[in-house]
């Protein structure tokens, strides 16, 4: 009966043809934290996050917009999606009054502070949070969230759990129909500014302000 032998170099270049496939894989792994190519795609140079793929964008009814403001201490920057009225009554209609409000369409409206601050009077560090509101016919209540990165839609119990609280601003009535909803800033102070809020026949200034930043916070929870 005859025997094979295997040969020691055979077994060397086995054990190195192996070692250099354990290298190339834990290279091509992500450490943990580390941000994965599909999260890049989903957060783009804008800033803004999207739930799945970024070249879905473009069918969307409501399409994803964002604003800024560069203050002293830094850039604030707001991502949201632009629903329109489409014949619609919006106010007290497709926006309920007394009821949970995403502040636009598809992913939560988020909002990037550069440095510690407030957001309609509700103070913050520095960081990323999502925005939703509670309209009312005469005063709004503003709340800043925790959780940046999620869908719009529902504000849950489990969503609101993340709230870091909320502010009254009020609501003016303006002569001039808005078709789409439409988020800008308005800078009101060198490290200050509103963030005005218009659709349909509606107006909310929600005030934004930063101070000295003491280190960043990431919103997400």
């Amino acid at each position: 009966m005859r025997t094979s032998r295997r040969h020691p170099r055979n077994e060397r270049i086995g054990a190195a043809t192996a070692l250099a496939l354990t290298l190339v894989l834990a290279s091509a792994a992500p450490a943990v934290g580390q941000a994965t190519s599909r999260d890049a795609a989903q957060t783009a140079s804008d800033g803004c996050w999207v739930r799945g793929s970024r070249a879905d964008l473009g069918s969307r009814s409501s399409p994803l917009d964002s604003t800024s403001v560069t203050l002293r201490s830094g850039t604030v920057a707001v991502c949201y999606g632009r629903p329109s009225r489409r014949g619609r009554t919006v106010m007290g209609g497709l926006v309920p009054y007394g009821s949970p409000w995403r502040l636009g369409a598809n992913e939560a409206t988020s909002i990037r502070m550069p440095a510690a601050g407030s957001i309609a009077g509700v103070a913050v560090d520095g960081g990323r949070y999502s925005l939703y509101a509670i309209p009312g016919p005469e005063a709004w209540q503003v709340v800043a969230n925790g959780t940046a990165h999620r869908w719009g839609i529902p504000i849950s119990d489990a969503v609101r759990a993340k709230d870091l609280g909320a502010g009254s601003v009020e609501s003016a009535h303006t002569d001039s129909m808005v078709e789409q909803l439409t988020l800008t800033f308005e800078k009101t102070a060198p490290d200050a500014a509103d963030l005005v809020v218009r659709w349909e026949r509606t107006e909310l200034r929600i005030p934004v302000v930063l101070r000295a930043a003491r280190g960043s916070k990431d919103g997400r929870r």
